[in-house]
């Protein structure tokens, strides 16, 4: 997790606990292949009571995976979770 990431999750009141319930049950729902530092990608999941998170996150030249930063969905932004409003 990058320092930007943790300073989120703290601020938006995201647990360790959560971000690893969402890690079981993740699905890609954007890719950035030109990102600024490196690939990246949009993923969704869902903790065990039900609460969307969004991670970006990046893997680089090695099996372990970055997490960039963390968010809930906007329903103003996003419908289901993983399209964006026009």
């Amino acid at each position: 997790m990058t320092r930007h990431a943790f300073k989120r999750a703290i601020e938006r009141n995201i647990s360790d606990r959560e971000i690893r319930e969402v890690g079981e049950n993740i699905i890609i729902i954007e890719h950035y292949p030109d990102d600024k530092y490196s690939p990246s990608s949009l993923l969704l999941g869902f903790t065990t009571k039900n609460r969307a998170l969004h991670l970006q996150v990046s893997r680089m030249e090695s099996d372990t995976t970055k997490i960039i930063t963390l968010y809930e969905p906007d329903e103003n932004e996003w419908i289901d979770h993983q399209t964006r409003r026009d």
